[in-house]
């Protein structure tokens, strides 16, 4: 007997109560009697400030036959998931601080004369063009989180931030995981949210009858503004019972006082339950901002807090640069780590893994000249296969680094034919 599968949108209905089912295999499409679920895509992005040591980053052979870099030695468990992207760069412009600029042009790739009042080349990010597609799908259109350890200011928005709306407008991230806890999972009730919305929408509509042409384009923005709102928070409900059931704790230790892997780690794996739950398809997290002068401790690396930035401006000393190396492999190590816990999701016929596009970067190749040539990149998971894995490309030299977000932004269903400052689509598969 041929089952016909039910609706990724189907609803369990009662009692006036609608609620999204979580996803189930009767929901794909039967493949040889065997039922297989569509996940969503999704994408997650991973920055580290000050680039990295090239030396021990660098691979030599390129393909699917290449021997990880001791910096990369972290990801030999997933090889076989991982893409090690090079030869991509970005265009620096000249006048302004290097490390403000990679961070805000890192998912931009901005073309160097889209100049901004602050002297950068700034335009919308890529996760935020992502976000224009899938977020008409989830509560939240997108996550930006930061594992910024400082409690000072001493650095502007600048340094701090990777995702942008747009010219001059900053999607600022979160570094208090308690905050992203109530933000994601401590919802109010339905029943409160919509009384309220309700409310709204019968005292705008009591002004109809009153206002001349002009307002009464004004007021439909205004609602269709509050109808927005309301979408979200029942998109929000519905998917209720899978966060109840999966029973996310409240952090518990001050951010501040925990150590600098748990840190990483906890924002890691609230970024992993808002993709799981299908709260948002599109994330960025910040490992630590550009610059900034502040000592940190980095328990289980060093024994002293360190200065990252400065480090990078004294690594022709080989003693400062065998400990950046080492500062750059725990970075590593965790995102290894994220894409273990992301691989043993399983989802339908796979795994959450396999439905993202994880990438690993930096705004900046080095931290010690300022190159923004040839760019760290590492992009783990499969896209549902638009990312063909367990090799290394190697970029014909002076690509932009635009060429490989369009490819992302492409593979993500984003109808987009340029990015930034790309010229071509790079090859994902």
């Amino acid at each position: 007997m041929t089952l016909r599968p039910i609706s990724r949108r189907a609803l369990l209905r009662g009692s006036g109560v609608a609620m999204a089912l979580p996803l189930l295999d009767c929901m794909g499409q039967r493949v040889r009697g065997a039922t297989v679920a569509a996940a969503p895509k999704r994408a997650a992005f991973f920055y580290v400030p000050n680039g990295v040591v090239q030396s021990q980053w660098k691979i030599r052979e390129t393909g699917g036959q290449f021997t990880l870099s001791p910096t990369l030695q972290p990801l030999a468990r997933h090889q076989k998931k991982v893409a090690v992207f090079s030869g991509y760069d970005r265009i620096k412009v000249s006048g302004t601080d290097g490390h403000a600029q990679a961070s805000t042009c890192w998912l931009s790739s901005a073309a160097h004369d889209a100049l901004s009042p602050a002297g950068y080349p700034l335009d919308r990010t890529l996760d935020q063009v992502i976000a224009d597609t899938t977020g008409k799908e989830t509560p939240f259109r997108s996550l930006e989180l930061s594992c910024n350890p400082y409690r000072d200011n001493r650095e502007s928005v600048y340094f701090d931030n990777i995702s942008w709306y747009g010219y001059g407008h900053v999607a600022r991230s979160l570094r208090d995981p308690q905050r992203v806890f109530q933000r994601l999972f401590e919802v109010q009730p339905e029943a409160e949210s919509r009384s309220v919305l309700d409310l709204v929408l019968a005292d705008a509509k009591s002004f109809g009858p009153r206002l001349g042409r002009a307002d009464r384009r004004k007021l439909d923005e205004y609602m269709q503004a509050v109808r927005t709102v309301e979408a979200q928070i029942s998109r929000l409900q519905t998917r209720r019972d899978v966060v109840e059931r999966l029973r996310p704790e409240r952090p518990a230790t001050p951010w501040p006082e925990m150590r600098r892997d748990e840190y990483i780690q906890l924002m890691g794996d609230l970024m992993i339950l808002a993709l799981r739950t299908d709260l948002t398809r599109v994330t960025t997290m910040m490992v630590a901002p550009e610059r900034w002068g502040t000592p940190q401790t980095v328990e289980g690396v060093f024994t002293q807090p360190i200065v990252h930035h400065s480090m990078t401006h004294e690594q022709g000393n080989p003693e400062v640069s065998r400990k950046l190396a080492l500062l750059d492999r725990f970075h590593v190590e965790q995102f290894a780590q994220l894409v273990g816990k992301m691989d043993a999701v399983e989802e339908g016929a796979g795994t959450l893994l396999d439905s993202l596009l994880f990438t690993f970067g930096s705004g900046l190749s080095s931290g010690k000249t300022h190159v923004y040539s040839d760019l760290p990149v590492v992009i783990a998971g499969g896209g549902q296969g638009a990312l063909t894995t367990g090799r290394h490309q190697r970029a014909a030299e002076g690509t932009p680094v635009g060429n490989l977000w369009l490819a992302v932004a492409q593979a993500m269903g984003c109808p987009t034919r340029r990015f930034g400052d790309s010229n071509a689509i790079a090859p994902l598969a």
